[in-house]
C-alpha cells in the first residue's frame, strides 16, 4: 500500500497484546513494517497465541516499557489501554504519531462507512443495519467494537463498514469520513477511565466531525452536536413527532387508533407491535437503523419491509422462553446504569397496574452514580434483588419506599426467590446496570446463568 510509505523506517510500537494489538502485528508483519509490543499486564489473555503466532516481535510485558515508548515514532493503542495513564507516567515524543487500528484502517482503506457510537444500544443498531444491509442485496461487514478487527478485513472489498465505536476507539480516532454516524445516547458509563460525564460526551461528539451527516436522538440533547462542529447536514429520530416543518428529513414515533407507529415524517412507517423488540428504546434503535440506512442511499421501504426479520441479540432485552405465563427478560448486556433505565422504562411501558415488575441488578458499578435509576426504580419495580460488589448501592435507592428490596449471594438465588412470588403476566428483569467481571467471566456468561436458572425453576414447577 503506497499510503503507507510514512510507516517505514519509523519507531512503531503497539500497545496491548490483547485481539487488536494482534491483529495490528499481523497487519505490519504483512506489509514488512518491524514492530514491538508492550502491553501492561503480566500475562496477557493471548500470551501463548502471540508468542507462537510472532516468535520475533519484542514483547514487553508487566508495566508500561518507558524506553519503548518514549522512542516510538507511532503508537499504535488498543482501545483497551488507558492512554491517559500511558501518557502520565511515560514521555511520549510531541512528534509521535498517536492512532488506533481503526484510524489506521480510515488512513488506508476507501469504504463507505456508516459509524455508530452512544452508551447503550450500539450493537443492536450496527447488528439491525448489517442484517438490514445485507437483505438489501449489500455486502456490509460488521467492525471497530463488534465483529473481527478491522485490519483483518483490509484487503477485503465490502460495499458497507458499518463501525460501533466506543468511546476509547473514538479517543484515537480522527481521519473516518463517515456517510453518516450518530451518538445513540449519553449516560454514565467508563467514568473510572473518562472521570466525568463532559469529558466522556466530548470524546462521543468527536464522531460528528468526521461524517457528512449527523444524525441525533431528539430525546437526548447530549447527543445534539456541539456549536464547535463544522457538519452542516443533520437528521433526527425521537420518540415524539417532528416538529411541523421538520417532517421531511426526521424520524419519529406516533400514536395512531391505540396503536404506535414509527414514522417519517408524516409517513407511518410500521406499527411497534408488528417488531420484535419490546420497548420505546428499541423503538428508538429502529429509529437509528432507519436514519443512518436512509443517509447512506439505501430504500427506506425496503429497510421498514424487513424490520421484523431481525430478533435481536442475545443477553439484550432478550425474553427466555418459560412455561408458567411470566415475562423473564435477560438484559445481561446492560452493564451501566443507561442501559438499564431504558430497559425498565421500555418495558414498563407494556406492563399493566396489576402486574409485577421485578428487577434484578448488580454487580461491579465501575465508578457510576447509581441516583438517576432511583425515580424509574421507585416507580415502576416492585420488588428488586440485588447482587456483586455493588449491589448494595443500588439496594440503597429503595429506602423509603414502597419497593422492596432483597439482597442475596448470587443470580440464582434471586431466580428462585422470584419465582416463589410471581404470577403469569408479571415481568422479571434481570439488567444489572453493571459489568459482570466480579462474578462472572462476562456479560454472556451472566445472561447464559439466568436463562439456566430460569430454565431450573420451570423445570421444578412441571
Amino acid at each position: 500500500m503506497q499510503k503507507l510509505a510514512h510507516f517505514k523506517n519509523k519507531n512503531i510500537a503497539v500497545l496491548g497484546a490483547g485481539l487488536t494489538g494482534l491483529s495490528c502485528v499481523r497487519f505490519l508483519q504483512k506489509n514488512n513494517l518491524p514492530c514491538a509490543v508492550n502491553d501492561s499486564r503480566e500475562e496477557p489473555t493471548n500470551l501463548i497465541a502471540f508468542k507462537e503466532n510472532f516468535p520475533k516481535v519484542n514483547l514487553f510485558v508487566g508495566s508500561w516499557n518507558t524506553q519503548l515508548i518514549s522512542s516510538a515514532d507511532i503508537l499504535i493503542v488498543s482501545p483497551g489501554v488507558d492512554l491517559n495513564e500511558v501518557q502520565k507516567a511515560h514521555n511520549i515524543k510531541s512528534t509521535c504519531e498517536v492512532i488506533g487500528d481503526v484510524e489506521l484502517y480510515c488512513q488506508l482503506s476507501n469504504t463507505p462507512i456508516i459509524a455508530v457510537t452512544g452508551s447503550n444500544g450500539k450493537s443492536t443498531v450496527v447488528s439491525l443495519l448489517h442484517y438490514l444491509g445485507k437483505q438489501l442485496g449489500y455486502k456490509t461487514q460488521l467492525g471497530g467494537n463488534i465483529g473481527i478487527p478491522v485490519l483483518d478485513t483490509i484487503n477485503e472489498t465490502f460495499d458497507y463498514l458499518i463501525l460501533e465505536l466506543s468511546s476509547f476507539q473514538l479517543e484515537t480516532l480522527n481521519s473516518m469520513q463517515a456517510l453518516a454516524a450518530t451518538i445513540l445516547n449519553i449516560s454514565d458509563d467508563h467514568l473510572d477511565r473518562h472521570k466525568t460525564i463532559e469529558n466522556y460526551s466530548q470524546i462521543k461528539q468527536k464522531i460528528y466531525a468526521q461524517a457528512a451527516v449527523a444524525v441525533i436522538n431528539r430525546d437526548d440533547s447530549a447527543t445534539y452536536y456541539a456549536k464547535s462542529s463544522t457538519n452542516s447536514q443533520q437528521i433526527s429520530f425521537g420518540s415524539d413527532q417532528p416538529e411541523h416543518g421538520q417532517e421531511h428529513s426526521h424520524f419519529g414515533v406516533i400514536a395512531f387508533k391505540e396503536q404506535l407507529f414509527l414514522t417519517y415524517g408524516d409517513e407511518k412507517l410500521i406499527a411497534l407491535s408488528e417488531l420484535p423488540l419490546a420497548g420505546m428504546h428499541n423503538a428508538l434503535n429502529y429509529l437509528a437503523a432507519l436514519a443512518l440506512g436512509s443517509q447512506a442511499g439505501w430504500s427506506l421501504t425496503a429497510m421498514v419491509q424487513n424490520l421484523a426479520g431481525f430478533k435481536g441479540l442475545p443477553h439484550r432485552c432478550q425474553r427466555v422462553e418459560s412455561s408458567d405465563g411470566v415475562q423473564w427478560i435477560n438484559d445481561s448486556k446492560a452493564t451501566n446504569v443507561g442501559a438499564t433505565l431504558a430497559a425498565i422504562k421500555g418495558l414498563s411501558d407494556v406492563t399493566k397496574v396489576n402486574q409485577q415488575f421485578i428487577l434484578i441488578a448488580g454487580g461491579e458499578g465501575k465508578g457510576a452514580d447509581f441516583k438517576p435509576l432511583k425515580t424509574v426504580i421507585t416507580q415502576h419495580v416492585n420488588l428488586l434483588y440485588t447482587i456483586g460488589k455493588d449491589g448494595h448501592k443500588i439496594a440503597e435507592l429503595t429506602k423509603n419506599s414502597a419497593t422492596h428490596c432483597i439482597q442475596v449471594s448470587s443470580l440464582e438465588e434471586a431466580v428462585s426467590l422470584a419465582s416463589i412470588v410471581v404470577k403469569s403476566g408479571d415481568t422479571v428483569l434481570l439488567s444489572p446496570a453493571c459489568a459482570s467481571l466480579d462474578m462472572f467471566k462476562s456479560f454472556a456468561e451472566r445472561g447464559q446463568v439466568f436463562i439456566q436458572a430460569v430454565n431450573s425453576v420451570q423445570g421444578g414447577k412441571l
